[in-house]
């Protein structure tokens, strides 16, 4: 997502709810993200988008930068991956790891890549890459998975170094998150253990909800000023589980 109001930051992705009731919104691939924005109130639209493709990006950046006359924020929160148990190493192959990478690592890179000139143009920006617990302790839903977001941490690490001052790039790393895109891919009765057992063991006895990632990505967006190059877990304490 990519978008521009003064002041107010874009949402999209995962819950474009909380950046809706902020500001305008540009969303790459989904239409149910616009409805919900403009149901707020607020400028939007959708103009699907490969992140994994380059030229793509910087369609979508420009059509954003077309539209509101300007680019503020940036949130990387394209993603996918395969589902497979860790220890079964011939249930990933190249291709696997290929495509995940593409999205979650090259796509971060690429849309960042398409919206620097414009936010530079601008004076300044700031941009959220969504990784992952997986990417801090090598678990989650694959290794493919978990080693691509390992990736997009250290490049938010090096994109802030580079970017920097003008713009702003930190990362969010949500352990598992109350959607249907998780309960899909686990399955329901995997799904309802592992929020189960969140709720029952992690140190604020809840599992993390949409909002609740939403809510941290607008707070680097619009707060955060001297915060860059950071990691912030948003998972209830799930990591102090682990290990």
């Amino acid at each position: 997502a990519a978008g521009h109001v003064p002041g107010a930051p874009v949402g999209g992705g995962g819950d474009g709810a909380a950046g809706a009731r902020s500001g305008a919104v540009v969303d790459g691939n989904d239409g149910a993200v616009v409805a919900q924005a403009r149901a707020a109130g607020v400028d939007a639209f959708a103009q699907r988008a490969d992140v994994a493709d380059d030229a793509a990006c910087r369609a979508l950046a420009d059509a954003a930068f077309a539209r509101f006359g300007r680019l503020d924020y940036l949130v990387n929160n394209a993603g996918t991956t395969v589902f497979n148990e860790a220890a079964n190493l011939d249930g990933l192959d190249a291709a696997d790891f290929g495509r995940i990478y593409a999205v979650n690592v090259v796509g971060a890179y690429q849309m960042t890549r398409a919206c620097v000139p414009h936010m530079r143009s601008g004076g300044a920006g700031a941009v959220v890459n969504v990784s992952s617990l997986a990417g801090l302790y090598g678990i989650g839903s694959s290794l493919a998975y978990a080693a691509s977001k390992g990736a997009l941490n250290t490049l938010t690490l090096g994109l802030a170094r580079a970017l920097g001052p003008a713009i702003r790039v930190n990362a969010v790393a949500p352990g598992a998150v109350t959607t249907k895109w998780l309960e899909q891919g686990l399955g329901a009765q995997r799904y309802e253990a592992l929020i189960g057992h969140v709720q029952a063991r992690a140190p604020l006895r809840e599992a993390t909800s949409p909002e609740d990632v939403a809510e941290t990505i607008v707070w680097l967006l619009r707060g955060a000023r001297s915060s860059t190059g950071e990691i912030v877990k948003v998972d209830a304490g799930t990591n102090l589980m682990i290990g």
